[in-house]
């Protein structure tokens, strides 16, 4: 019997069971099961969704480092009872160490983190692709190729966390010797190379898109591994990785160079290319960027404002079917709604058990957002950034944003649609959750905690008064009780896309007219001017766009602000070597047991983060660098 997809992480929990470890997970368990497992052609099928099964699991956002060390969440560490994992949101508190390091999927003793676990799996896979008589061609060809992306994401995984990696291309036999099981990493632009060139190899055989969504949606395509190639390209472009000084003289116990010593520009030009192919390849089936078409449910005209925040909301958590611009997700759903949502109703407020809300935004992430006029706050000559935190009520052309007549900061005031779909704040509109009547809609109070929790129960504590409003559904309902309407977190969808090239090519060429294009596509969509027209007219650096380097800076806070709380930004910021100033200052948030608006909006800190230049790259436990003496440890550990 067939097992459909949406079954494979169940399928898969009783594989992850049986495992050993020695050194790495380069040889195969189970050895004496493998002619029953590829006995037939639904029995090879199986084994193929075991494959996934670690992919799957990389949709737990509490373990992925784009999001938890971003800077855009804080998690309180002083809650009292601890109902998620909580180790990545701790590492900006400093408490990464090579002795146990957190999120360790180079080890990977959670079965969920056990990248090498999956590679592994993946050669036994194509090792045994023949055994199965009724396997036709065609879908021989295809699982080949999935298993192949399979192979080069999981390494693309963790050479974005660890940087030089070894390679696994083949399962070493049982019967290996120590030595052979001690292996080595390799250069990190050798691992790029790898992954690129399995990705070629996986390209023409992959479907170009999923037809039948109701059976396979989730499995890799065309468009998904095309990307994936122009993401990884730009990963080895980047600064972390292109002749960074930091990781010069790094070598291997042999006295291989472990890093290029020197920049290389042509890296970007590749870069590019694959970014415009992956492009071209996704608008050729239809992708385009997502805008929100009121549906009858809601009644009215609704206003363009509202329209706005729900494209905004929608491109993340419309369902993947319906959403013309998602290249790629996860198929699990994302499970932290009620992380990320406040109480906006009596009942709520009463009943705060089913929802603790406590993905709270720091000021410093609110403060990306553009002014109206789409430029940065401190750099708009119009909007007054040196009296933000002045209070300002809410007045009739902002009620679609601001609810007209509370008291909140000017800070909140004259904001770009992203902020206010991205953001909930004190006094801030939330339409939705269950009324759908823009007159009505519901608003946050947040001034004393009134609609957290009170100091006494630490359980339900938002500790900035700042909610990453994006991440939840506007049709998902709380009040007696949570009722989510589920979606699934993008992993590539076609505006980060848009960015990844306009940001490729400037490096590659600088700001020629093709990165105007990219970039204010998807300004438009965000219901902004073009970068040249917004920065001549109201920026106080008007000619800023004119070099590269102004240019860089713009595209960077652009993809900060249009992929914000989608686990992009902590990965970007690595290969920038950004994390470290970002993580340089405190992040605050308000007052948040004040109950007047005076007191209350009084920046407080939270967390004064530990971030070194030895945390831009994972360290490898202690103890496999013993127990495997050719391996050398990340620098600075």
């Amino acid at each position: 019997m067939k097992i459909q997809y949406k079954h494979i992480l169940l399928f898969a929990i009783a594989v992850f069971s049986i495992s050993c470890k020695k050194y790495l997970d380069v040889i195969p368990d189970n050895t004496g099961t493998l002619d029953y497992t590829f006995r037939n052609r639904n029995e090879a099928e199986n084994y193929l969704f075991t494959c996934y099964a670690t992919l799957q699991q990389l949709n737990d956002i509490t373990s992925n480092a784009g999001f938890t060390t971003s800077s855009e969440i804080i998690y309180p560490n002083n809650l009292t009872n601890h109902p998620i994992n909580e180790i990545g949101f701790a590492l900006i508190r400093g408490t990464q160490s090579s002795n146990i390091p957190g999120l360790d999927f180079w080890d990977g003793e959670n079965s969920g983190q056990a990248v090498y676990r999956a590679i592994r799996r993946c050669n036994t896979m194509l090792e045994n692709i023949d055994e199965p008589a009724d396997l036709t061609p065609a879908e021989k060809s295809r699982w080949i190729a999935e298993v192949q992306f399979l192979k080069a994401y999981y390494h693309y995984y963790l050479a974005r966390m660890y940087g030089p990696i070894p390679i696994v291309d083949k399962n070493l036999p049982v019967t290996a010797s120590t030595e052979e099981v001690r292996v080595k990493r390799a250069p990190m632009d050798t691992v790029c190379n790898y992954i690129v060139g399995l990705l070629d190899k996986a390209i023409p055989n992959l479907p170009p898109v999923i037809q039948n969504q109701a059976q396979e949606l989730g499995r890799i395509t065309q468009l998904i591994a095309l990307s994936v190639k122009a993401e990884v390209l730009v990963m080895q472009a980047s600064p972390l990785f292109n002749g960074n000084p930091d990781y010069a003289g790094f070598k291997d116990k042999s006295g291989t160079a472990l890093f290029s010593p020197t920049y290389d520009v042509n890296k970007w030009v590749k870069a590019a290319a694959a970014c415009k192919t992956a492009i071209t390849q996704c608008e050729a089936q239809g992708l385009r960027l997502y805008t929100f078409t009121p549906p009858a449910t809601i009644p009215g005209n609704l206003s363009d404002s509202l329209k706005k925040v729900l494209t905004i909301q929608n491109t993340v958590t419309e369902r993947w079917e319906l959403n013309p611009e998602l290249i790629w997700a996860l198929n699990p759903t994302w499970g932290w709604q009620g992380y990320c949502t406040p109480r906006l109703t009596a009942k709520a407020l009463a009943n705060p058990f089913s929802n603790p809300g406590t993905f709270a935004v720091p000021i410093s992430t609110t403060e990306l957002f553009y002014t109206d006029k789409g430029v940065p706050i401190n750099e708009d000559k119009t909007w007054g950034y040196s009296s933000r935190y002045n209070l300002q009520t809410g007045d009739n052309a902002s009620r679609f944003y601001v609810e007209k007549g509370y008291t909140t900061v000017r800070a909140h005031f004259a904001r770009e649609p992203r902020f206010y779909a991205n953001i909930g704040f004190d006094g801030g509109v939330w339409f939705g959750n269950g009324v759908l009547s823009q007159e009505n809609a519901y608003y946050i109070q947040a001034r004393g905690n009134s609609s957290l929790a009170g100091p006494q129960d630490l359980i339900f504590l938002n500790v900035t008064g700042y909610w990453p409003k994006k991440l939840v559904n506007y049709t998902s309902v709380y009040d007696d009780g949570f009722i989510p309407v589920d979606f699934r977190m993008p992993l590539m969808r076609l505006g980060g896309l848009y960015l990844l090239y306009a940001e490729a090519l400037n490096e590659a060429s600088g700001p020629v007219a093709d990165v105007f294009t990219y970039i204010d596509k998807v300004r438009a969509r965000a219901g902004l001017q073009g970068v040249q027209a917004s920065w001549a007219a109201y920026s106080n650096n008007p000619t800023k766009f004119s070099s590269k380097d102004g240019m860089r800076q713009i595209i960077h806070q652009e993809r900060r602000i249009e992929l914000c709380f989608e686990a992009q930004s902590g990965w970007d910021l690595r290969r920038w070597k950004e994390l470290q100033s970002v993580l340089s200052v405190p992040l605050q948030g308000w007052s948040i047991y004040e109950n007047q608006a005076l007191n209350y909006y009084r920046p407080s800190t939270v967390i004064t983060p530990v971030f070194g230049l030895k945390n831009y790259l994972w360290p490898i436990k202690d103890d496999d660098l013993i127990v495997n003496p050719n391996l050398v440890q990340n620098p600075y550990w």
